[in-house]
């Protein structure tokens, strides 16, 4: 399985548990690795035959600004769902980046990686 990459996707959220942060919103940083076979595309130089990562980062994006969840947990298998409805992709990693959590000690970040694939 090839891997596609788009990393640091960057979108205001309004997930959380806290009433904070579904008021005010947060900065969330989204990776996503896509599982492909990329030769069909690649042997007929051909986008219909892989998966178009830039309609992907704007479809997660659409997600990180949509409709708020209390956990990262949903949205990052929110996003992965939303992966694998494109047909070339085969298994999805998705990281969710909360780099502002509401953690009273200091922390460089909190993340969730989930994998899934199609069945």
């Amino acid at each position: 399985m090839d891997r596609v990459a788009v990393r640091g996707l960057r979108a205001r959220g309004h997930h959380g548990v806290y009433p904070r942060e579904r008021e005010q919103g947060q900065t969330f940083v989204v990776d996503v690795v896509l599982g492909i076979d990329t030769r069909p595309a690649a042997n007929g130089d051909d986008l219909e035959k892989t998966a178009h990562y830039g309609v992907i980062s704007e479809e997660v994006v659409a997600i990180v600004t949509g409709e708020p969840v209390d956990l990262i947990e949903t949205l990052a298998q929110r996003i992965a769902d939303q992966c694998l409805t494109h047909e070339a992709v085969q298994e999805v990693e998705v990281t969710v980046h909360k780099p502002d959590a509401p953690i009273p000690v200091p922390f460089d970040d909190v993340t969730i990686t989930i994998v899934r694939s199609r069945p």
